[in-house]
């Protein structure tokens, strides 16, 4: 069966009858009688989208409509988007195409509600719902929501979790499909007026506007609650972003901020050029200095903790149970950047932080393809952030949703075998003559291993350590390695190398406009000149030291 490229509506719909046709045992299509499309069906109560063919007309195919076309025609469709048309809009357990669309809007965000028992969630392994309401509502356990939970109560992995949650059970986009479909639709659309009021007074469930929410993305934003154990999670444009969002929505005018000194370049930027704009001060704290916290929360009204743990780029530890505790003692709220952890290998909401945020675009997405940046919370926070989200923007696009969807697929996998390389890696680097010092929080050297051991559960994929000698060593070092890819980033399958010195650094670093000298930069960050920052990606260990290894004897 060939099918046009082009769009032909009478060939179109020879097509679907062909298909509506054969409701075969092989193809699982069951019969579904449809009226035909007579001049008063195709006047229904949706008016006609395409020219010549209703809209209820394309959504009514069998529900196995995709599979029964032949490759050939499907390959062909896809020119139109037809797959997309039908993946993204039908529902398999219902003829009528008035199945409820899940609620994300500026002026409805609601909670999603637990699945009925039209859903195609599957029970709760025997559990009960006893079980699901008691891990909701544990006393010092963070909310989840009851989706989120009925798909906890099914796993006990976190491979598992990454592989199926807001995908298998619970999609609020039903199809035949294994991968959820990319939705590109900048607004979605109303029956009539009553529906649209019905909606803004939240009694009716849908989409509204890009910028507010889409399919593709709450599915990835339910899959990221799972695995961080997180009430709600909201999705956006970058890493960066979910931390200027975070800082806009949650710290108030006038207020306080404790920061860590070591950190990611352009988030000190921001804290340091564009906070004290909006009359918010800020106290900077090593990673293991308590009493300068205590200090700190005792002379200042602070709004907010913010700290990666590990951090960037010496992986330092942030004990974020002892820290979450002073500060919710004096009423200020504790969000830890886990990007250099990722959710398999620490999760912090567990340990008592309010909000974690990550780069998704790191060990999350792991394919370096796409850019992308969360945050996981109470519903209450979360929804605050949302809404400043929808004023200003900084949307995920859907084609990134489904890249990151599609990465998270094998987290566990790439994580672990991360985990496993760069701490050998680093035992071995801390035992070459040619290597000063080596920070990794899996060795007994780090200062917070005692930290990392007792809240992680892996140690990451990113070594930094010292070379023996001056820039141009390291430099020397760097560029003599065949493995790795001299970039920025890291957290891929690929390995990627860098020296912060030239790649961060490089007189291009601006504190109220002037450049940072190289002692200044040491005196201030520690980012010596030999220092470098290598992410081991899913290569072979022996590959990669084997590679390191000959690098280092042309030093």
């Amino acid at each position: 069966m060939a099918v046009s490229s082009a769009f032909c509506p009478s060939s179109f719909a020879s097509v679907v009858a062909s298909a509506g046709d054969r409701g075969s045992a092989d193809s699982g299509a069951r019969p579904r009688f449809e009226k035909p499309a007579s001049a008063s069906f195709l006047r229904g109560s949706r008016s006609p989208r395409f020219s010549g063919l209703s809209s209820a007309l394309i959504l009514r195919f069998p529900p196995n409509f995709v599979r029964q076309l032949s490759t050939k025609a499907r390959r062909n469709c896809s020119n139109i988007g037809v797959a997309q048309i039908v993946a993204a809009s039908w529902s398999n357990g219902s003829p009528s195409f008035d199945a409820p669309r899940s609620a994300f809007s500026a002026d409805a965000v609601v909670v999603p509600e637990a699945e009925g028992e039209n859903s195609n969630v599957v029970g709760d392994g025997g559990l009960g719902s006893s079980f699901v309401e008691s891990q909701i509502l544990a006393p010092g356990k963070p909310k989840v929501s009851p989706a989120a939970a009925k798909v906890a109560a099914s796993f006990s992995s976190d491979g598992s979790l990454a592989v199926h949650a807001g995908e298998r059970y619970g999609r609020g986009i039903t199809t035949d499909g294994i991968t959820t479909p990319i939705v590109n639709t900048s607004a979605y659309w109303f029956n009539n007026s009553d529906e649209l009021i019905d909606f803004k007074e939240k009694r009716h469930a849908s989409f509204e506007y890009g910028r507010y929410g889409n399919p593709t993305t709450q599915a990835l934003e339910e899959k990221m609650s799972a695995l961080e154990v997180a009430e709600s999670t909201l999705f956006v444009s970058s890493g960066m972003y979910a931390s200027v969002a975070l800082f806009s929505a949650l710290v108030p005018a006038g207020g306080h901020i404790v920061i860590t000194t070591d950190c990611y370049r352009k988030t000190r930027i921001f804290i340091q050029n564009e906070l004290p704009k909006m009359g918010i001060s800020v106290t900077v704290i090593d990673p293991a200095d308590v009493d300068s916290l205590k200090s700190a929360l005792d002379q200042n009204n602070v709004s907010l903790f913010f700290s990666e743990s590990p951090t960037n780029p010496f992986l330092r530890c942030v004990d974020i149970e002892l820290v979450s505790q002073l500060c919710h003692n004096k009423g200020a709220l504790v969000c830890i950047d886990s990007t250099f952890a990722s959710p398999i290998n620490q999760k912090a909401l567990n340990l008592g932080a309010d909000l974690v945020l990550h780069s998704a675009t790191k060990f999350i997405a792991g394919h370096n393809d796409v850019l992308g940046g969360c945050i996981s919370g109470s519903e209450e926070l979360i929804s605050q952030i949302r809404l400043y989200h929808h004023v200003i923007g900084g949307v995920l696009n859907p084609n990134a949703a489904y890249l990151i969807l599609r990465g998270m697929k094998t987290l566990h996998l790439r994580v672990d075998n991360q985990n496993k390389t760069a701490l050998r890696m680093a035992q071995f680097l801390e035992e070459h003559p040619k290597i000063i010092r080596v920070y990794y929080p899996g060795l007994l050297s780090h200062p917070e291993h005692h930290i990392a051991k007792r809240q992680m559960t892996g140690f990451g994929g990113v070594v930094s350590f010292e070379v023996a000698g001056d820039l141009e060593t390291t430099k020397k070092f760097v560029d003599s390695l065949k493995v790795p890819y001299l970039a920025p980033s890291f957290g891929g399958c690929e390995s990627i190398v860098d020296q912060p010195a030239i790649m961060s650094y490089w007189q291009v670093y601006y504190v109220l406009g002037r450049d940072i000298s190289g002692p200044e930069r040491v005196s201030k960050y520690g980012i010596k000149d030999n220092l470098v920052r290598f992410s081991f990606g899913i290569e072979g260990f022996e590959d990669l030291k084997a590679d390191i290894h000959q690098a280092l004897e042309k030093l």
